[in-house]
């Protein structure tokens, strides 16, 4: 994932960005970037972050940055924002999103008269230059996000910086979320409506899928109304957004102490006590604490001092490792204790498993877990929420091919994703059975959406039901 944060005040803007991309620091893992304009122009840095946080890599930039206007970001990926300059004027660019056409979007850049991109390390192209290539075949900025919007297949929100204010477009469908917040100085426009608490903003509104606005110091200007068709990704709730943000006016902490009592509610387990992992599980296990009346417990501790990403670095064997040396146990509260276990969601299937063996190692008598969302069946194709680079990389998906085999049709895995159906529970008991959980029980689809509290029609779904953009 990513996240972005944009500033336009009447005063210095450079604190409020710095702070601002800074509470984005949970969305991204490898690159923070800041652009600033003021009396000399665009100023822009942009910094490595996979070894040590945004905040100790900027605190000189600040130092020399001066301007009222500015856009930040935190990447999982490509270094950004950009500074560009083409025939509808010089700006800065950042974007959050995923371009699965990036091919034929580049080669029809081409085609048009685009002579190069710089390559990445990776050996791609950036997507957010390609954006700002295909901005730029247009005749105002305005008119090229427009065309951005249209073209992109995935998804594309995109903040752009220039002398005279901020352009913010949240992506067609609204997968990703930009929030404005105002206060007497000015305005700003983030990912994640946490970030401008604490700087003085309140909330001012969320722009609509596909909405395109220009800001100031003094207003906001819409450039293009919003959509009518909405799929929000409700992993935002389950697991990537902060406890402390509100999308679509649904606070993410309040959402998962309602998903976790959906979970009790549909349970019958009598552990000794229930806990979440750290750090996106807790609040799910709080909410199911709550209506059990189980005692919640924190049987270990996430070790934050060096490792306070849960997802860095790159490499899987390593976020493995880091992910199990990150977790102490208490043994007091795990010696001969039945436990039930929340964490947001299964993927892999790895981490859990290790995490349940740490526990039995421990003296944990039992393991119960119940994923806060439903068995993830298909990759995600509209944002950067997973590395895996294969179906195969889910355990679902392993586990449905050793008991089907390689061929499987649409209408299996509809049967899989059914917590109904026989197959689902064989599915269920397998993995089960591979990470040792004395019991597994998956939060179902239909108590998660009414956890989050959105018509179905609105929220994006497609990694546990595979049902894409169709009208409902």
């Amino acid at each position: 994932m990513s996240g972005f944060f944009g500033v336009a005040s009447k005063e210095s803007c450079v604190l409020d960005l710095f702070f601002g991309i800074d509470y984005h620091s949970h969305l991204g893992t490898r690159r923070g970037g800041m652009a600033v304009h003021g009396n000399n122009g665009f100023q822009r840095s942009i910094h490595n972050i996979q070894n040590s946080p945004f905040r100790t890599k900027f605190e000189k930039d600040i130092e020399e940055f001066e301007g009222n206007l500015g856009i930040g970001c935190i990447s999982d990926n490509e270094a950004q924002p950009l500074l560009v300059r083409s025939h509808v004027g010089s700006f800065a660019i950042t974007t959050v999103g995923r371009i699965n056409n990036l091919e034929e979007l580049k080669d029809d850049c081409f085609a048009k008269g685009a002579t190069h991109f710089l390559e990445m390390s990776s050996g791609e192209v950036n997507p957010t230059e390609l954006v700002a290539a295909l901005i730029s075949q247009k005749d105002s900025i305005v008119e090229g996000i427009k065309y951005v919007q249209d073209v992109v297949k995935g998804s594309m929100s995109i903040m752009i910086l220039t002398s005279e204010g901020i352009y913010a477009s949240r992506d067609k469908l609204g997968r990703t979320p930009v929030i404005i917040g105002e206060k007497p100085e000015g305005y700003c426009a983030t990912f994640e409506s946490s970030a401008f608490l604490n700087l003085g903003y309140h909330h001012y509104r969320d722009l609509g899928p596909g909405e395109i606005v220009f800001m100031t110091p003094s207003k906001i200007e819409v450039k293009q109304g919003p959509g009518d068709k909405m799929k929000i990704c409700s992993f935002l709730w389950v697991y990537y957004g902060y406890p402390t943000s509100t999308y679509e006016g649904i606070n993410v902490e309040c959402m998962r102490n309602r998903c976790g009592n959906l979970l009790a509610k549909r349970d019958d387990v009598q552990p000794d006590s229930v806990a979440g992992v750290p750090d996106s599980g807790i609040a799910h296990a709080v909410g199911y604490s709550n209506v059990s009346g189980i005692p919640f417990a924190r049987p270990f501790i996430k070790y934050t001092p060096t490792w306070p990403r849960s997802f860095m670095p790159s490499s899987q064997s390593q976020r493995n490792m880091i992910a199990k040396m990150k977790l102490i146990p208490v043994k007091e509260l795990i010696k001969n204790k039945s436990l039930l276990l929340i964490d947001d969601s299964i993927v892999r299937g790895t981490q859990l498993g290790e995490t349940t063996e740490f526990l039995y190692e421990s003296g944990a008598k039992e393991v119960h877990v119940r994923p806060a969302c439903p068995p993830i069946m298909f990759g995600c194709k509209y944002l950067n929420f997973s590395r895996s680079s294969s179906e195969l990389d889910l355990v679902t998906r392993r586990v449905i091919q050793k008991l089907e085999g390689d061929n499987v049709s649409d209408e299996i895995l509809k049967e899989y994703a059914d917590p109904d159906s026989e197959r689902y529970k064989n599915m269920c008991e397998e993995i089960r059975r591979r990470s040792k959980f004395t019991s597994l029980r998956y939060h179902r689809l239909d108590d998660m959406i009414e956890s989050i509290g959105l018509d179905k029609c609105k929220l994006c779904t497609y990694c546990w039901d595979g049902k894409e953009d169709e009208d409902c």
